[in-house]
């Protein structure tokens, strides 16, 4: 069933990079679709909380400076419609999470529906 209607929300990535290879592009890991602000910032929120223990004290400090501080201006940002960006480096790997404005498309609903055959061949671009 086709709905015709769009939706306010927020794509969010989660990006790596090597930096010891600057020829490799980087990578995406994970991806989420938000549907208000603290939906999108509470996705970084839970996955830094869970990866702090394994950076080390410089990245850690970062990530809890930004769960402190950075978040609220993150959230603020986020009601602004403006596109947010947080990154941490542990050793010589780069982590971005990335936020931003969409509207999302309702083509059809996903209840039910089994997934094309042609699925398995996606393979994501980093993003320009």
């Amino acid at each position: 069933m086709l709905i015709n209607e769009t939706r306010r929300g927020f794509w969010c990535e989660c990006w790596t990079q090597d930096l010891t290879d600057q020829e490799q592009p980087a990578v995406l890991r994970a991806s989420f679709d938000a549907y208000s602000a603290p939906q999108a910032d509470r996705w970084v929120a839970v996955t830094l909380r869970t990866i702090s223990p394994a950076l080390d004290s410089d990245a850690s400090d970062v990530a809890w400076a930004w769960l402190s501080q950075g978040r609220i201006a993150t959230r603020r940002a986020l009601l602004r419609s403006e596109p947010c960006a947080v990154t941490v480096t542990r050793d010589c790997t780069r982590i971005t999470w990335t936020i931003r404005p969409v509207l999302f498309l309702s083509l059809a609903h996903r209840q039910d529906a089994k997934p094309l055959a042609c699925m398995d061949r996606f393979e994501s671009r980093p993003s320009p």
